[in-house]
């Protein structure tokens, strides 16, 4: 029980303010909830099981600079897919279900590679019980994207669709340009 209230306390905090919770408010609000929360839990507990996996050699077995480039591409190109996504209102706007919540895991995984709630929980993996380590740290990554998700939808509902587009976009390019400029800065 402590390896799991440890992992979930650390991984919370850890997680508060940090660019994948942006990026879960930025998506919930433009998108429904319920593809966004779903999508998001598995590409947490796919990521914090990678951590869990990978322990305390997730930095050894990775070039960083590798992730941090792919990271990067793969964020300008969410911007320019949110750029693109038709504006027309109605149902036949939204994605289907299936590909919403794929869209969104991809997107939260790639947000939480070699982040430091994964190099956190890896760490504490090393040392303590994997499994109850991995649902700590899996918990406390999904209630701060669960809060970012009801941000989201909570500004979401307020603001216009097309501005909330532009916001979500410019966060992507943001977050996209940064960890490019991180990857060319730890070479």
């Amino acid at each position: 029980m402590e390896s799991f209230l440890v992992a979930l306390g650390v991984v919370f905090v850890a997680e508060l303010g940090d660019k994948t919770q942006l990026v879960i408010l930025g998506l919930a609000a433009r998108r429904r909830a319920g593809p966004v929360v779903v999508g998001a839990l598995v590409a947490y507990a796919f990521t914090q099981g990678l951590s869990v996996a990978a322990g305390g050699a997730l930095g050894a077995m990775l070039p960083e600079r590798a992730v941090a480039v792919g990271a990067g591409l793969l964020f300008l190109g969410f911007a320019a897919w949110t750029l693109r996504e038709r504006e027309e209102a109605g149902e036949e706007a939204l994605p289907r279900a299936g590909s919403a919540v794929l869209s969104v895991a991809i997107a939260v995984a790639v947000a939480e590679l070699g982040d430091k709630t994964m190099l956190a929980t890896a760490a504490l993996a090393a040392r303590q019980d994997p499994l109850p380590t991995w649902a700590g740290a899996t918990t406390g990554i999904a209630l701060a994207g669960l809060a970012a998700v009801a941000l989201g939808r909570l500004l979401g509902a307020r603001l216009p669709e097309r501005a909330v587009r532009l916001v979500s976009a410019g966060l992507f390019a943001a977050f996209g340009l940064l960890l490019l400029a991180q990857a060319v800065g730890a070479g």
